[in-house]
């Protein structure tokens, strides 16, 4: 079976770091409190219901962690189908990849937000295939996603790669087999991976995937 490659998208792919930042900042402020390093490192690269624990603990609502969730959520693709921009090296790197290997993206975040990035940075067809969060039982750092990915793209997971900048990004994909290969978006966050770059517009990456896949 042939190898493939799948990536993450928020913070990864596309520059939507930002987005998510100011949304955050928008509730946190909302419910008294000051979004800082330690929220960011908290709610980076979780999915809905994991975020939604997350923030019923940090702004002290419990019970309301899925209402806080869903205002996050729906603050946060406002922002991305208005500012959403690819990370340093996402095009070029896509380009150089172009046609090579079969290749997914993979994202926490629900199809609405992911395809509201894609579109609009003219990446949505770069993709054989695209998973959100509700394509699958189990989130991120479940491999679940992983696995998902490997099978639709006709891939073995155990040699293929995959890209992450969050820790659990960087979990699901070791849980599900693939070689990891870390570019971290927010500042003080380690990742477990195979290899660690700052940035996709590294040459050591392609060379590391080129290195891996054959």
């Amino acid at each position: 079976m042939a190898p493939g490659i799948v990536f993450d998208n928020d913070g990864l792919l596309l520059d939507t770091e930002p987005c998510w930042t100011r949304a955050e900042e928008v509730v946190f402020e909302r419910h008294g409190h000051t979004f800082d390093l330690a929220a960011k490192h908290a709610l980076v690269g979780t999915a809905p219901e994991t975020a939604a624990r997350v923030l019923e603990r940090l702004l002290e609502v419990p019970g309301r962690g899925e209402e806080v969730s869903a205002e996050l959520y729906a603050l946060a693709l406002e922002e991305i189908a208005a500012g959403a921009e690819p990370r340093p090296g996402a095009v070029e790197l896509l380009g150089e990849l172009d046609g090579r290997w079969p290749v997914a993206v993979a994202s926490n975040s629900p199809r609405s937000h992911l395809l509201a990035g894609l579109e609009r940075t003219g990446l949505a067809e770069a993709f054989d295939v695209v998973i959100g969060v509700e394509d699958i039982v189990e989130p991120k750092p479940a491999p679940d996603i992983y696995l998902r990915a490997c099978e639709l793209l006709g891939v073995r997971p155990t040699a293929s790669v995959a890209l992450e900048d969050s820790p659990p990004g960087a979990a699901a994909a070791r849980a599900a087999g693939l070689y990891v290969v870390g570019v971290p978006s927010v500042t003080g966050v380690e990742l477990e991976a195979d290899a660690v770059f700052e940035s996709l517009a590294d040459p050591g990456v392609l060379e590391t995937i080129v290195a891996q896949l054959g």
